[in-house]
């Protein structure tokens, strides 16, 4: 009897002390992973991991590391940042836990997104220690899958197309064409030596070019602006500007009746042109230009400014001779209309000789059709006819990118940067490349000397849905297209993705997608199945995506 209660002691010691000097399995029960599934945001798979080791299994001599690892595509491992446990007794600087009780802790891991880990697994691996031995702690799978909806930003980007850059070409540009006719003091009859000078003739000469091209140039009005210069008395000055304006309204009459042109003629005067001596004082060197220019500022009343003037007469002198002369005139401007080439002028014009067409016109040529074959055909021209401009280089690279071919278009725009270093649309392209590849440091690089590209806003746009700054982006992105839905889709703003979707005037097989994506997050299974069925029928390539795809675990598809 004593024997055996010896030997029963002895069972229960042996079992306490093997039971204190191992470590057993843990469960999933001891760990919650957020999220879970797991998510990419700006090209990472963030996760937080709260555990737990329950109460008598941390020995007070063990040291347990904790290595999360994601676990896809045949075999692949990625490690995320490990922590590192310890028991009572063990020196050292980690989070202790008592065997006893037990403890809880937290810890954050990143994983870099590969498209691969879509179809994954997250395991914590235990990395165990009993002083020197080593423990065998198997590992625990924690979460299932990455959904990898921001992702789809590289394939929203290539919808959208590369960066075109835009031509001038006006139809209609207004012009001007002005002559000043100089009167001497108190007097108001035109001179024949002011009506021979340079600008008055140019006038003469426009006015019979418009009537000789009706075609190409239109008359809009003829402006009479005349004016007294501002010394002596208001009544004198008015009634002397008006006699200016008169006899200068007479002398357009009479033009306008010799060329046989109808137009409206809007004449006005200035009393005093104090405004414009204000002008011409600022652009004098006067000895006294800044005391005159401050009695302007400080009286405004005309007589004052006048007689305060006149008081510094060293002053008045050099505006007597320099400055005064030039305030008794009349401005006669005709407004008028250089109308360009129609549509389809520009196309006749073309297809007959493009070398008689402007770079504006045959770059905008290029926009006139919808055949990319026409397009490249009319770019390459460009090149050959103006190969100092970089737009067409940079267009051709576009188009090639719109192709999928990214070495041609790599070639085109190294063409178009070494015409102008500074070639927006150009910087823009690469950052587009940069993108579609993932490669967002360099994408960001790019875009730095991109920023008066045309389609500048939607390449960053994208780049922040990139990085995960959803909010940025939808502030970017305002064309009603896939990249904007996206944005405002992982902005969690469903009612706008909702719209922006139903406002592409252009759906594509992505758009369908990004419905079946939206109506699942909003537990609209039917209709996401219906969306999903349909976006796959439009592109197969996009079920091996599709199938993965955790936004639809709870879609019957």
């Amino acid at each position: 009897m004593r024997t055996n209660h010896i030997l029963t002691l002895f069972g229960c010691s042996l079992f306490l002390m093997t039971s204190c000097s191992k470590l057993g399995k843990l469960s999933a029960d001891n760990f919650s992973v957020t999220p879970n599934p797991l998510e990419v945001t700006g090209g990472k798979v963030t996760a937080t991991v709260e555990g737990q080791f329950p109460e008598k299994y941390m020995n007070k001599k063990a040291t347990v590391t904790v290595v999360p690892e994601l676990h896809y595509a045949g075999g692949q491992v990625a490690k995320g940042q490990p922590m590192t446990f310890q028991g009572e007794k063990v020196m050292g600087n980690n989070k202790t836990i008592s065997y006893r009780l037990g403890g809880r802790y937290t810890m954050k891991t990143t994983f870099d997104y590969v498209p691969a880990m879509q179809k994954s697994d997250m395991y914590l691996a235990f990395d165990a220690y009993l002083g020197k031995s080593k423990v065998e702690v198997p590992a625990v799978k924690v979460a299932t899958g990455v959904i990898a909806t921001a992702e789809l930003y590289r394939e929203a980007i290539r919808h959208e197309g590369a960066c075109l850059a835009l031509d001038s070409f006006q139809r209609v540009i207004d012009k001007k064409q002005e002559a000043n006719v100089k009167f001497l003091i108190n007097q108001a009859n035109l001179r024949s030596s002011e009506l021979k000078n340079n600008s008055v003739q140019e006038f003469v000469s426009m006015l019979k070019r418009i009537n000789a091209d009706r075609e190409k140039l239109a008359i809009k009005n003829v402006e009479v602006q005349a004016y007294a210069s501002p010394e002596g008395g208001f009544a004198f000055n008015d009634k002397l500007a008006g006699k200016r304006q008169d006899v200068s309204e007479g002398y357009v009459k009479q033009q306008l009746k010799g060329t046989k042109l109808k137009t409206d003629i809007d004449a006005h005067y200035t009393a005093q042109d104090w405004e414009g001596f204000m002008k011409l004082v600022k652009a004098s060197n006067i000895q006294d230009k800044d005391v005159i220019l401050r009695v302007l500022s400080m009286y405004k009343d005309p007589q004052e400014r006048e007689q305060q003037i006149r008081n510094m007469s060293e002053a008045f002198r050099e505006l007597a001779d320099g400055i005064l002369p030039e305030l008794r005139r009349s401005r006669l401007i005709i407004n008028y209309q250089v109308v360009g080439r129609s549509d389809e002028q520009i196309q006749q014009q073309y297809a007959a000789d493009p070398a008689k067409l402007s770079l504006e016109e045959l770059l905008y040529a290029a926009s006139l059709t919808n055949d990319v074959k026409a397009k490249k055909g009319i770019y390459q021209k460009a090149t050959e006819l103006y190969n100092k401009d970089y737009r067409a280089y940079n267009n051709l690279a576009a188009l090639a990118l719109n192709q999928g071919d990214e070495a041609t278009a790599n070639a085109y725009l190294e063409k178009a940067l070494r015409v102008n270093r500074k070639a927006p649309e150009a910087y823009a392209n690469k950052a587009y490349i940069f993108l579609t590849h993932g490669q967002v440091d360099k994408a960001e690089h790019a875009l730095a000397d991109a920023t008066e590209a045309n389609g500048f806003d939607e390449i960053l746009g994208n780049l922040n849905i990139a990085r995960g700054n959803y909010a940025n982006a939808t502030d970017e992105l305002y064309n009603n297209n896939n990249s904007a839905a996206l944005a405002q889709l992982l902005n969690k703003n469903y009612v706008a993705a909702e719209q922006t979707l139903k406002a592409i005037k252009a759906p594509n097989a992505l758009t369908l997608y990004l419905f079946a994506v939206l109506n699942a997050r909003q537990g609209k299974n039917d209709a996401a199945a219906t969306y999903l069925k349909d976006a796959l029928r439009k592109d197969p390539s996009l079920a091996e995506y599709a199938k993965n795809d955790l936004e639809f675990a709870k879609v019957n598809r």
